[in-house]
């Protein structure tokens, strides 16, 4: 599409990680443990993490403090920053070459009165084509002695959604013609139960509605086109302007008597676009000295939603069409290990404790239903063989307890 002054439209996603990758690089990072009834220790964490994978890499710093405040309040800031190399491959069929980074910037407050937390927090998100903001908050109370606690919460989000163009100079700006709006908002309830004295149940839920510009400014469905250039031709997503999700999940930690931990979970998620997914995850855990070693196997597998499909027979098919990978049907599994060392520092009495973190994860996605397009010419459209994905994510982290 020609713009005034001859600016053409970069065909690239918002963010060089799609929206599933990004999650799955959020499961992965080492978190501190959430205890019943206790304020989060004064703790400063310094992230670095890699990924790559698809031909794109993403890597950047994390920093996080929490520092009480008395007895009952706790602050939390913290900051994150992604430094995304490349467009995603169902954008790479009209994509230009560029970098861009996301910054995100978080506050939050923990205060404990009796038996009851309260929470809240804002979260800052920027790009150059994509502004975010979220507010949260949440209630967690325990009972019956500290056995069972229970905690409600909720999230507010409003996106900004903008697309880069090219001026005939070369220079990136923001496309005048173009800016979206989408909200969101998140429910959430769970229940941490101690069974036993070495084994603990958790039970989640949680209801996710978005509503406005759903789609993405740059990705493109295609569609049979006999006799032109590859055998297709590009068009605009058509995306509803609702999306209702909803997912539970159960986990079971069992204690060894060795002084190890094993971990089970399963996760169910359908929203009303037609998506089914299941998520199965097994985790172990092994203390040895002042070392903490982990691993861990996660399987996903995900139905395709209602209104995708790869290669459309015409164009205008239906009311609603999608060629975003990540609403595709495939399964992935991810292999992961950690290593976590604990040490002291001579002479520094304010520092309690101190730990270097690594962790390294290999995710393998396979895809029944979305083809690598970008060797069309080769294999005729439709034809191309099923795409594939392997990334390795890699994080490098060190805490210091004050």
């Amino acid at each position: 599409m020609q713009l005034s002054g001859g600016a053409q439209p970069l065909e690239r996603p918002p963010s060089g990680l799609s929206p599933f990758a990004r999650t799955l690089l959020a499961l992965v990072v080492i978190t501190a443990p959430v205890l019943a009834g206790v304020l989060p220790e004064d703790r400063a964490d310094l992230l670095w993490h890699v990924y790559n994978g698809g031909d794109i890499t993403v890597e950047g710093p994390e920093l996080l403090v929490r520092k009480k405040v008395g007895d009952s309040l706790s602050l939390t800031a913290g900051y994150y920053e992604d430094m995304i190399s490349s467009a995603s491959i169902d954008v790479k069929l009209s994509a230009s070459p560029y970098h861009e980074i996301r910054k995100q910037e978080n506050v939050g407050a923990e205060y404990q009165h009796g038996k009851t937390t309260y929470g809240v927090g804002y979260i800052h998100s920027r790009e150059p084509d994509y502004i975010a903001d979220t507010t949260f908050y949440s209630v967690s109370q325990d009972m019956f002695g500290d056995l069972t606690t229970l905690t409600m919460g909720y999230r507010r989000a409003w996106d900004s959604i903008y697309r880069d163009i090219k001026t005939p100079q070369g220079n990136l700006i923001n496309d005048p013609t173009f800016h979206q709006i989408a909200n969101h908002r998140g429910y959430s309830l769970s229940l941490s139960q101690i069974l036993t004295r070495n084994l603990i149940l958790g039970v989640n839920y949680e209801l996710l509605t978005d509503q406005g510009y759903l789609a993405n400014p740059y990705r493109k469905i295609r569609y049979l086109s006999p006799g032109q250039g590859e055998g297709f031709t590009l068009a605009d997503q058509v995306y509803p302007n609702t999306r209702t999700s909803n997912a539970s999940s159960v986990q079971l930690k069992y204690y060894l008597p060795y002084r190890a931990a094993i971990t089970g979970q399963y996760r169910f998620y359908s929203d009303t676009w037609g998506v089914k997914a299941h998520t199965a995850e097994l985790d172990y855990t092994q203390p040895w000295r002042h070392w903490i070693f982990d691993g861990s196997l996660r399987y996903y597998t995900q139905k395709h939603a209602d209104f995708y499909s790869d290669l459309f027979p015409r164009a205008d098919y239906q009311n609603f069409m999608a060629r975003d990978r990540e609403l595709a049907a495939f399964h992935s599994i991810t292999v992961g290990a950690g290593a976590s060392w604990e040490f002291r520092v001579p002479g520094v009495s304010w520092l309690s404790k101190n730990s270097i973190n690594v962790r390294v994860d290999h995710l393998m996605v396979t895809y029944s239903d979305f083809r690598d397009a970008l060797v069309a010419g080769t294999y005729g459209a439709g034809n191309e063989p099923l795409y594939k994905l392997n990334a390795n994510i890699f994080q490098v982290f060190l805490s210091i307890w004050y």
